[in-house]
């Protein structure tokens, strides 16, 4: 597709049209006849970070929800093995996703605050609503799943305000968002450094996380990086090499290792490294990758409408939980012997794809509400 990842200054921040980059519509510009307007161009790179992103998202809660709960008597350590390999992408995703979110919102804090609070700060917490909503009816029905979920009206109100529910990702960008354009004229040390701080304290235990207040503190400095290194950032993609990637991912292995090795998980620290080590990888391994276009293209077009799948995953999965859980416990050895290593990826395709699907039709049914921000100057979401 390109031979160098596109820097993301070579698309406005009005065409970014995803979870992390919303915008207003304006009126369409004229164009001389018969001329056809050019297309912003978009960084390919961060595109396919995003949806490799949004595909572990998906992936690791397939394991840890639906997976591990099954009642597998294979006699091999599959399952154990999908967890393990799931647990070592804790420290890239969130981190990665967060960073690139920081890249894509670099034009956006510097509009106005009635620009900023309602199209990102606004647009994100009413998304966080109405689907928390959505999420605690359908849960509801769904007991078994594994994940947190509102049972009470009290329980629902924390939800909204202090203590998160699985949508935490929209949440705190409204938080981020809030923060960064309070803060945009100090000093980016006085703001990096704090950041960094919270996220090794809240990585260590030092201060209490219940439901996922942890990755609201332990993400802030990324998106913060993202959001004051995008130059540096956009030139460490467009000069990745095969030998940086070698490297990278070699790093990204050895810290993964000593830190298990070490029982270093909760060390001061610890944590933030291993998940700076784990963005470095993954951002030069997107960068590699979207110089190969064809395997490429699918991927960075999931990674430009992340919101639905986001958002819809955790419902489509309770069903499919309630679906499935009693039938594949319940198959003899032979079926499960031959469901056992494919099952996580096969339910993640499919989760992913029922949730692009329902979107679709959410959206011909004239839904958008669900996706974006209603009023007369409405923020559009993911397509």
């Amino acid at each position: 597709m390109i031979p160098q990842p596109t820097s993301t200054d070579a698309r406005p921040a009005e065409h970014e049209l995803d979870v992390t980059r919303v915008r207003f519509r304006h009126r369409r510009q004229r164009t001389p006849s018969g001329s056809t307007p050019a297309r912003p161009h978009r960084a390919q790179w961060a595109d396919a970070a995003k949806g490799a992103c949004i595909i572990l998202v998906v992936l690791w809660h397939v394991v840890v929800k639906d997976y591990l709960q099954i009642d597998w008597h294979v006699g091999v350590p599959v399952p154990g093995l999908w967890g393990t390999v799931g647990e070592q992408f804790l420290p890239l995703r969130m981190p990665l996703f967060f960073t690139i979110s920081g890249v894509f919102a670099a034009n956006a804090v510097q509009r106005p605050w009635r620009v900023v609070a309602r199209s990102r700060i606004a647009g994100f917490l009413y998304l966080y609503a109405v689907w928390l909503l959505i999420h605690t009816v359908v849960l509801a029905a769904a007991p078994d799943l594994p994940t947190d979920r509102a049972t009470s009206v009290l329980s629902l109100l924390e939800q909204l305000t202090i203590t998160p529910s699985n949508l935490w990702y929209l949440y705190a960008l409204a938080l981020y968002f809030a923060l960064a354009k309070a803060v945009r004229r100090a000093p980016r040390v006085l703001v990096l450094v704090p950041a960094a701080a919270l996220s090794a304290v809240a990585a260590a235990g030092l201060v209490d996380t219940p439901g996922n207040r942890a990755g609201l503190y332990q993400n802030l400095i990324f998106f913060l990086a993202g959001l004051y290194l995008r130059p540096q950032i956009e030139r460490w993609a467009a000069t990745a090499t095969g030998r940086r990637l070698a490297l990278t991912s070699g790093a990204y292995v050895l810290v993964l290792t000593a830190m298990a090795a070490a029982g270093a998980q909760r060390w001061f620290g610890v944590w933030p490294v291993v998940s700076v080590v784990a963005v470095a990888f993954g951002i030069t391994a997107a960068a590699r990758l979207a110089r190969r276009p064809a395997p490429t293209d699918r991927l960075a077009t999931l990674g430009r409408g992340t919101l639905p799948v986001y958002v819809i995953h955790m419902p489509v999965l309770a069903v499919l939980h309630r679906l499935l859980l009693g039938p594949v416990s319940g198959l003899d050895g032979v079926g499960q012997a031959l469901l056992v290593l494919g099952y996580p990826i096969l339910l993640t395709g499919l989760v992913i794809g029922m949730s692009l699907a329902i979107h679709r039709g959410l959206l011909a049914l004239h839904a958008r509400w669900l996706f974006t921000l209603p009023g007369p100057r409405r923020v559009e979401a993911a397509r």
